[in-house]
């Protein structure tokens, strides 16, 4: 294999595909990208077996072939060397090294054989169908706060992806048993009849960082285990997780009948604010709700107190809750109207937070105890 490359196109495909390389491996071969050339391109791949991206990218091809190499090493070297710099990758004959020569810099890289390196891809696809990247981004955005941490319960490690039944929507549920966040879009195309499937944190994160750029049609690829997302040169193959979603839409009240409306800024300030003494832990703050106001209150035994007033619309009975801090900022910072809504019942139920401008997008946070 004989290959010259130009430096930046380089480097951003390795910046791509190796962030899926584990820093330590036990399996040689998956710390190595995949290097294949001909037809005017070298293709690059990695993967961790749970995640696979592919990056094609225009070279001038001597010799085609296939090696591998080390991911985070050679991108450290391409990383580090001039801009506009032209790369020369050269196989040895014996493939066990492969020679990079920039300028008068030359460094010689171990090489493993590209027969061992594992094929995520492989497989058929048979639910396809094509997305706008910024209704993908959005589904993603939406939700991804509220994917569960928690490896015990795996089935909510990642974001749920389903038809809705009966109805002409695609929708992205997560929610790690305290918060749900819910967000949705026209189905697109071909979408009709799609498996359920949950789509796991690591992909997620990994599917926005890659089609950030991205201002076309993402087209998705389903099987029972696998999921696939395409556009341009990019492709990134990933394992769903094997579990079933709890039935969440029975956590979702239908009847909270106490609104509140308040300034959506505002309210996430002074959340901040007030929560500086709160305890790490549980990081509760009290929502005192009455007639035109909302009084935010943390008591910590440990540090002190903090209260803060704020002016709202309420026309119905006070009433006393508790929140998380965190959750309540988290949900604050994906209203981007000037006005979020509160829909109570009680201290003690499910309240229901909404953006007035988006009504695909709901959210459900429990309250706790102060």
């Amino acid at each position: 294999m004989r290959v010259t490359i130009e430096r930046s196109a380089f480097l951003k495909a390795l910046t791509h595909v190796q962030s899926v390389v584990e820093r330590r491996n036990t399996i040689p071969i998956l710390s190595n990208v995949l290097l294949q050339a001909g037809d005017g391109q070298l293709k690059l791949t990695a993967t961790d077996l749970d995640i696979e991206i592919v990056e094609s990218v225009a070279a001038e091809v001597g010799q085609g072939g296939a090696t591998t190499v080390p991911a985070h090493m050679l991108y450290d070297i391409v990383r580090k060397l001039p801009d506009g710099a032209q790369l020369e990758l050269d196989q040895a004959g014996d493939g066990q090294r492969v020679a990079i020569f920039a300028g008068k810099s030359r460094f010689a890289l171990q090489a493993l054989p590209h027969e061992d390196f594992p094929d995520l891809a492989a497989g058929e696809f048979p639910n396809r169908f094509e997305i706008k990247a910024s209704d993908l981004k959005g589904l993603i955005e939406k939700t991804r706060f509220a994917i569960s941490t928690e490896e015990t319960r795996y089935y909510l490690n990642g974001i749920y992806l389903h038809e809705v039944a009966g109805g002409s929507m695609l929708r992205a549920v997560a929610t790690d048993g305290h918060r749900l966040a819910q967000a949705q879009i026209a189905r697109p195309e071909g979408a009709k009849g799609m498996p359920g499937i949950i789509v796991p944190r690591k992909t997620v994160l990994e599917v926005v960082k890659l089609f950030e750029t991205v201002d076309g049609n993402v087209e998705v690829a389903l099987s029972a285990s696998k999921i696939r997302f395409a556009a341009g040169d990019l492709v990134l193959t990933s394992k769903l997780i094997d579990g079933t979603f709890p039935d969440y839409e029975r956590v979702i009240p239908r009847n909270n009948d106490k609104k509140l409306e308040i300034d959506t800024k505002t309210f996430a300030s002074a959340v901040d604010r007030v929560s500086t003494i709160s305890m790490e832990k549980g990081r509760a703050v009290k929502l005192q709700i009455g007639s035109g106001k909302l009084i935010l209150t943390v008591n910590n035994p440990d540090s002190g107190s903090a209260e803060e007033e704020l002016a709202c619309t309420y026309e119905s009975d006070p009433i006393d809750i508790g929140f998380n801090s965190r959750y309540l900022m988290d949900v604050a910072g994906q209203v981007k109207s000037d006005q979020m809504t509160f829909q109570l019942a009680d201290a003690g139920s499910p309240t229901i937070v909404r953006d007035p401008n988006d009504e695909q997008a709901l959210y459900v946070l429990m309250p706790m105890r102060v």
